[in-house]
C-alpha cells in the first residue's frame, strides 16, 4: 500500500494500446478520471457512471456496484481491464464478481495493497482471472489448514492457518503476480501509536451482564451475539460522552490536519457538531459522498472518514495524524486505513491515536485486527465452538 499503484497501473494499461476499462470504488471515480486527464491529455476519458457515458472512449472508468448492470459493457471485446483494489472481487458468488468475470478482456491488471486481507483463500477468484484455474478444493488442500463443520447438511471449512506459502507465491509469479511489502521497496517515515483511554459507561456493564440497557431514552437489547456486539460497540462510540470529551481535548491540543476514522452515522454527526463547536474546518468521505476541499486547503482541518467508503484508495498524506474514534471489524480495512497517510509523499512521522474505552470489547477487536483477522469471523467461530 502507498507505493503509487495508480501510476504503475495506468502506465501499464496505456502500453497495451487497447480500449481501457478501469473498475474502482465509487469514491475513486473522480480521482481516476482526473489522473488520466492530467497525465494522458491526448486520451478521451469517460466516466461511465455519469448520465452521458461514452462507451467508445479510449479510457472508461466505472465503479464496482454498477459495472455488472451496464449492458454496453457486455458488448466490449479485447479490452484492457484494470481492477483497482481487486480484493473487491474476492467473493466468487456475488453478482459483482460474476459480472466482472464475464467481461471479454484481452489484458488484465489487478491492483491491491491488501489482495487477501490476510486470508489466502480469498485469492482464488483473482487466481482464476489471472489464468490459474485451480479448484477451490485443491487450493484448500494444498495451501490451507482447516477443519469442517456441518451446517444444516452443508460442510463449512474453517481455516486455522496456511501451508506451502512459498510455493503459492512462486506459482502466482508464473501468472504475473508479485507480492512486495512497502519496506522492501522504499523508506517511509516512522509510525507511532498511542492509546487514549476513555472511561466506561455504567450502561456498558449492564449490557454485558443483562444483555439489556437504556440510554438517552433508547432501549438496547442484545438478545443475540451479533446484536450484543453491535450495542457494545455503540456504547463505546456513539453514546460514550467520555470518549467525546477526550476527542475534544485531543483536537484542541493541535492545529494540524487530522484524519478521524469512524463507523456509525451518529458518530459522524456527533464529531461534526464537535468540529463546529471548536471551529475546525470539516471534510468528509462517507456513503453520502466525498468533500475534501477543506482538507486540501485548510491546515487545521478535520477529515471524517467512514471505513467502508474511505479506508481504501484515498491519498491523505497532507496529514500525518490519524485518530481512530472507533475500530472496524475488518482486518483488511484496518490495514488499509493506516496507509492513507503513510505513503509516497509523506515526509513526517505518522501518528495514530486509538480512542479505547476501558475494559471493553474495543481491546479484543484491536487485538484481532493486529493479527490481520476479522473480528466478526472470530465471533462466528466462537459461537460455533459453543454450539458444538
Amino acid at each position: 500500500m502507498g507505493l503509487g499503484k495508480t501510476f504503475i497501473g495506468s502506465e501499464k494499461s496505456i502500453s497495451y494500446e487497447n480500449q481501457i476499462l478501469v473498475v474502482c470504488q465509487k469514491s475513486k471515480i473522480d480521482d481516476w478520471v482526473k489522473h488520466f486527464e492530467t497525465y494522458y491529455p491526448d486520451e478521451i476519458v469517460s466516466d461511465l457512471s455519469s448520465k452521458h457515458p461514452d462507451y467508445t472512449a479510449g479510457i472508461m472508468v466505472i465503479n464496482y456496484d454498477i459495472v455488472w448492470r451496464r449492458e454496453p459493457i457486455k458488448e466490449l471485446k479485447d479490452i484492457t481491464m484494470m481492477l483497482d483494489e481487486s480484493s473487491c472481487i474476492k467473493n466468487p458468488k456475488s453478482k459483482r464478481t460474476k459480472g466482472i468475470m464475464k467481461i471479454k478482456y484481452k489484458n488484465l491488471i489487478l491492483l491491491s495493497g491488501t489482495p487477501t486481507g490476510g486470508k489466502y483463500e480469498e485469492l482464488i477468484t483473482q487466481c482464476h482471472m489471472l489464468g490459474w484455474k485451480i479448484s477451490k478444493n485443491l487450493f484448500y488442500k494444498r495451501y490451507c489448514k482447516y477443519y469442517e463443520i456441518d451446517s444444516g447438511g452443508f460442510k463449512i471449512k474453517i481455516v486455522t492457518g496456511y501451508k506451502n506459502i512459498a510455493e503459492l507465491k512462486e506459482q502466482l509469479k508464473i501468472y504475473g503476480a508479485i507480492f512486495m511489502k512497502t519496506n522492501e521497496v522504499m523508506d517511509l517515515p516512522e509510525q507511532i501509536e498511542s492509546i487514549i483511554t476513555c472511561k466506561q459507561l455504567t450502561q456498558y456493564k449492564k449490557m454485558v451482564k443483562d444483555h439489556l440497557c437504556t440510554i438517552d431514552g433508547i432501549e438496547l437489547v442484545g438478545d443475540m451475539s451479533m446484536k450484543q456486539m453491535l450495542h457494545l460497540r455503540q456504547l463505546c462510540g456513539i453514546y460514550n460522552k467520555y470518549k467525546m470529551s477526550a476527542l475534544s481535548d485531543l483536537m484542541e491540543s493541535t492545529e494540524d490536519r487530522l484524519i478521524i476514522f469512524y463507523n456509525f452515522k451518529l458518530e459522524f454527526e456527533n464529531i461534526k457538531k464537535l468540529c463546529k463547536k471548536l471551529k475546525k474546518p470539516i471534510s468528509y468521505v462517507n456513503g453520502s459522498g466525498k468533500e475534501l476541499k477543506n482538507y486540501e486547503e485548510k491546515s487545521n482541518s478535520v477529515t471524517l472518514v467512514q471505513y467502508q467508503s474511505g479506508a481504501m484508495g484515498l491519498n491523505l498524506q497532507l496529514s500525518n495524524k490519524t485518530i481512530y474514534y472507533s475500530l472496524p471489524l475488518s482486518g483488511e480495512l484496518y490495514e488499509q486505513s493506516k496507509k492513507r497517510t503513510h505513503r509516497i509523499g509523506q515526509g513526517k512521522t505518522c501518528f495514530y491515536y486509538y480512542m479505547m474505552t476501558d475494559d471493553s470489547i474495543e481491546y479484543d477487536i484491536k487485538e484481532t485486527l493486529e493479527k490481520k483477522e476479522n473480528y466478526n469471523l472470530k465471533l462466528f467461530e466462537k459461537g460455533r465452538e459453543e454450539i458444538v
